[in-house]
């Protein structure tokens, strides 16, 4: 899928340029021929900072994109996640959190299938519909409070 191509692409770059990318998305669609628009959808969709980076562009004038990867350590990569969550987070949202704190090490697998469960929609059932992502978005950071205090 070109999407992936695009993604490994720009990792790739990443990984040779010590985690600080520029790129112009218009050359980049040009030498992968693609529309630039495609460039733009994989930077916002994979390279956030719920995974890790920082996104600054620049228009006009032979603009930009910057990537960076930030290097962050274990008690600062949660308190990332403790601040993305927000006031509500849907099942779908805290799982994709939890793969991302799992693929960093951040987590066990143990504790992984643990949060997966305590934030899952059979575990919330007994509450009203409108009021499970307010919860679930306290729980998880209750989680994220504990895991911080405790390694």
């Amino acid at each position: 899928m070109l999407t992936d191509h695009i993604a490994r692409l720009i990792e790739e770059m990443l990984n040779e340029s010590d985690g600080v990318l520029e790129l112009q998305r218009n050359e980049m669609a040009t030498r992968l021929g693609c529309v630039p628009s495609q460039i733009s959808y994989v930077i916002s969709s994979r390279f956030t900072p719920e995974r890790g980076y920082v996104i600054e562009s620049r228009r006009g004038g032979g603009g930009y994109i910057r990537i960076v990867r930030k290097q962050m350590g274990r008690d600062e990569y949660l308190m990332h996640f403790f601040c993305a969550i927000g006031e509500q987070i849907s099942e779908n949202e805290s799982i994709a959190y939890l793969k991302n704190l799992l693929g960093n090490d951040c987590i066990t697998e143990r504790e992984f299938r643990i949060a997966s469960s305590a934030l899952s929609t059979p575990s919330l059932s007994a509450l009203p519909y409108e009021l499970r992502a307010f919860v679930r978005a306290d729980l998880f950071k209750q989680m994220i409070l504990a895991l911080m205090s405790n390694r």
